[in-house]
């Protein structure tokens, strides 16, 4: 620290005091080495006396006055300074020219420890002045030469080797021009220095709260600052983390221990501390003590000293402060305990606020990083249409680079397509002060439309000059795509299954009328008046079988020979028959990339596909065009994101066919697929192709994707999966063998009478012996109770109670061997879990013609024996 020394000025009170000393040199105060100085009667005196008059003046109150002479009067004089010099407070020392102790009063002996005899005679600076204080002494001992009156604040040396605060005020003593001695004036201010030193702490702390944000570097802080105060070698803080209920020590500086692990808290010192919120002094006699009343538990030696304090704010205490002492030489007082609680109740407020600042700036982080790198858009947006902040993700969302970009613009102009929903949007906020996946229309950088849906929440802008939305927006331009294709999908298989039910019931009907037109037709003759009308039932007949088949198809429910199939080999067939087929002022151009791979499909299937699609583009060119069919191998992934989002990811075979006719409306486009649904004029179209295509397409397991503008054509995309396996040979189609009878015995069961009446009346003219069942049930009773052998079993696949697979599964253990042909109006409820190739030889389909019912139960039971 350093000194302060204040030159005191050559005031009233100055020569007053000179006066007093130079009044107590004249005197003979007790404890006195006599200096060698004129004769003080012959020295008049600057203090201001009431004179007593040489002339005789007496004191009137005693009966026989007696005159008092001058020298009476000059013991009284020196009796009463030496009084006031032996009972001042402040202790008080005179000194000769060479700095040794003349007088001294009782406060300086009790101030520094010293005895009369043990100061008067010595030099000053031997028995008072610190040995580092050499060059303060040379310089007090040069102004007091010079006559100068000197104040300074220092530190002298008691007898016990302690250093004291002291505030000094020394001046010369002078007698006839000549400084015969120097006085001194001590006063003790080591009180008001710790105060100080205390209060520069306090102040340190809060200064060092506020400028330093970590928290290892505020506590190394801390640790200076206290140790400025007292000896601080070993010091340590303890922090109870109120939701783990760990305790740690975050800073921890000892000589002679590691910092301890976080721990639950034990029964130690410092949990002592932190359960009773009382400071502890504790020396080991006394931790001794504690332990054997059950206070504490020891686990290893306590120091010489241990001064803990709880460190607390609004009597919830966080932790303590402790200090430790290993030597001899530093002890600790009472003093430094009260001076650590204050100093405790600082560093509490100042850990508490420090650790409230590191949570909320983690909490600030953690919801920062949380906006920053969320996915769906953010922002902030004043009620007059200003963005005020805004996350990634919502630069993104609107096709912007940077934020800059978008705050820079009007949402209500340059975002929302409709600038009335953004004023609803807004509407609403001042109504509710909140919403609800609301659902706008954005516009992107690019010009794209996008659907948003925004939640959120008006609130008071705080800062900001009016109340501001906070909101998220959702991009659910694709989740709209996928449920209007998802509804879609569900109309689609609710059309199919409705067609598919029609057309299975259609069918029987069908069986009926061409069954027995085929009848009439074998026993007319070719000139008869009938024959005619007979075959245009059947014309008829056969053009509502073909409706039936296609509304199968769309519905899936057709029975499809699937192969192994190169489609680039089925293109370049179906190219030649296609020409022809398209006339001359259409130009037909194919593209088929090499090794495009294969597929697993019905090849006639397939090219029934073809041919409606080039049909199909031909009727949109009435006055020519371009018609090209394409072929690609791709492979579909993340990357790839079309309208349709629902493909799945992986290797495809992708046939395209486009054309540069009409083109198509978006309506349009959304109901292509849906049968009967046609844009031809009426009688040029069924509208059955496209939804034939569709259901040929699903039922391999392909998509098919439509892209389409007015006046710009049409491209329809087919992906089928890729197959790693060799193309199989398309075999000719059999030879059909003759409709021969036989003798054998069939049981027929059929739930339709006119079906079963046609089948039985065609089969027992053919020779075979029928037993004729209405159900399954029927079926076994009959089978139960017929001895002889039954060669074949044919039989509907849906009938009321058991099945027709349900019946053969019954039949089969008792008649091993048992042939079985299916009748059904589609293949999906004759073979749920068959190959379709080997199906074919146990399946047909209805409506099927008397001659193939003939030659399909001869193929089944082999040639006849005869």
């Amino acid at each position: 620290m350093a000194d302060r020394v204040t030159r005191v000025p050559q005031s009233r009170e100055l020569v007053r005091a000179k006066r007093l000393h130079q009044a107590l040199e004249r005197g003979a105060p007790p404890a006195f080495v006599p200096p060698a100085i004129p004769n003080p009667l012959q020295q008049p005196s600057s203090l201001s006396w009431n004179r007593v008059e040489d002339s005789g003046k007496t004191n009137s109150k005693q009966k026989n006055p007696k005159k008092i002479s001058p020298e009476e009067t000059l013991s009284i004089r020196r009796q009463y300074l030496e009084q006031l010099f032996q009972n001042s407070p402040d202790p008080l020392i005179i000194s000769d020219a060479s700095f040794r102790a003349q007088c001294v009063n009782q406060e300086f002996q009790r101030m520094f420890g010293y005895s009369a005899a043990q100061i008067l005679g010595k030099s000053i600076g031997d028995l008072i002045f610190p040995a580092d204080r050499a060059a303060e002494s040379k310089w007090i001992a040069q102004c007091l030469e010079r006559g100068e009156h000197i104040t300074l604040e220092t530190q002298r040396r008691c007898k016990d080797g302690s250093l004291l605060d002291v505030s000094v005020s020394s001046a010369p003593l002078i007698i006839d021009g000549q400084t015969v001695a120097f006085y001194a004036i001590y006063s003790d201010i080591s009180e008001r220095k710790r105060a100080e030193a205390l209060s520069s702490a306090l102040y340190s702390i809060a200064e060092k709260a506020s400028a330093t944000q970590d928290l290892q570097q505020f506590f190394a802080a801390i640790h200076g600052i206290v140790d400025e105060l007292m000896c601080a070698r070993n010091f340590s803080i303890a922090i109870q983390d109120p939701e783990s209920q760990l305790l740690s020590f975050p800073y921890f500086v000892d000589e002679q221990e590691p910092a301890p692990a976080p721990a639950k808290p034990a029964s130690g010192l410092v949990e002592y501390v932190l359960r009773t919120g009382e400071p502890l002094l504790c020396t080991p006699q006394l931790a001794q003590q504690m332990q054997q009343r059950g206070k504490i538990e020891l686990n290893a030696p306590t120091p010489l000293q241990w001064l803990g304090v709880p460190l607390k704010v609004n009597h919830h205490i966080l932790g303590a402060l402790v200090l430790k002492s290993y030597s001899k030489n530093t002890r600790f007082r009472e003093r430094d305990k009260d001076v650590l609680t204050l100093i405790s109740q600082q560093l509490a407020a100042a850990i508490d606020r420090k650790r409230n600042e590191q949570a909320l700036r983690r909490s600030e982080v953690r919801y920062r990083s949380l906006v920053q790198t969320a996915v769906y858009g953010i922002y902030r947006s004043s009620l007059e249409g200003h963005f005020l902040d805004v996350n990634p993700a919502l630069i993104g969302m609107l096709g912007y680079n940077s934020a800059i970009d978008v705050l820079s613009l009007d949402p209500q102009k340059d975002v929302f397509v409709d600038p009335a929903e953004y004023t609803s949007l807004v509407d609403e906020f001042r109504r509710t002060g909140r919403m609800d996946g609301f659902e706008v229309r954005w516009k992107r950088k690019d010009a794209a439309i996008i659907t948003v849906r925004i939640s959120g929440r008006a609130v008071a802008g705080g800062d900001e000059p009016s109340d501001v939305l906070e909101a998220i927006a959702e991009d659910i331009t694709e989740r709209r795509v996928l449920e209007d294709q998802f509804r879609q999908a569900q109309k689609m298989e609710a059309v199919g299954r409705l067609a598919g039910g029609i057309a299975h019931d259609f069918n029987n009907l069908l069986m009926v009328i061409s069954g027995y037109t085929e009848v009439l037709l074998d026993q007319l003759a070719l000139g008869h008046p009938l024959h005619s009308k007979a075959e245009a039932i059947q014309q008829a007949s056969d053009r509502a079988t073909t409706l039936t088949r296609q509304l199968l198809a769309f519905s899936r429910k057709q029975l499809l020979e699937l192969k192994v199939i190169d489609v680039n080999a089925i293109v370049a067939d179906m190219q030649r028959l296609l020409r022809p087929l398209i006339g001359e002022d259409i130009e037909l151009t194919t593209s088929l990339a090499p090794a495009v791979g294969c597929t697993r499909a019905d090849a006639g299937q397939l090219e029934q596909v073809i041919m409606n699609l080039v049909v199909n583009a031909k009727d949109a060119m009435p006055s020519g065009g371009k018609i090209c069919i394409r072929t690609a191998s791709v492979t579909l992934d993340d990357s790839y994101r079309p309208e349709n989002t629902y493909i799945k990811n992986g290797p495809y075979v992708m046939i395209a066919v486009s054309d540069n006719g009409q083109g198509m409306d978006r309506e349009t486009q959304a109901r292509i697929f849906e049968p009967f649904f046609t844009t031809k004029e009426k009688g040029k179209g069924t509208g059955l192709g496209l939804s034939t295509v569709y259901g040929i397409i699903k039922q391999s397991g392909g998509y098919v994707f439509v892209q389409s503008e007015i006046g710009r054509g049409t491209v329809f995309t087919i992906y089928f999966p890729r197959v790693d396996e060799p193309s199989e040979a398309i075999g000719a189609t059999p030879v059909a063998l003759a409709a021969v009878g036989g003798t054998e015995t069939v049981l027929l069961v059929e739930d339709e009478d006119s079906v079963r009446q046609l089948v039985r009346e065609t089969l027992e003219s053919r020779g075979y012996r029928v037993l004729e069942a209405a159900n399954g049930n029927a079926a076994l009773d009959l089978a139960a109770n017929h001895a002889d052998p039954i060669h074949l079993v044919i039989t509907d696949v849906i009938m009321p109670g058991l099945s027709g697979h349900e019946l053969v599964q019954q039949l089969q253990p008792t008649r091993p061997g048992l042939k079985v042909l299916y009748l059904s109006g589609y293949a999906q409820d004759a073979f749920p879990s068959t190959a379709a190739v080997d199906s074919q030889k146990t399946f047909l389909q209805k409506p099927f013609t008397l001659q193939s019912l003939s030659r399909k139960v001869r193929e089944i039971l082999g040639p006849p024996t005869n």
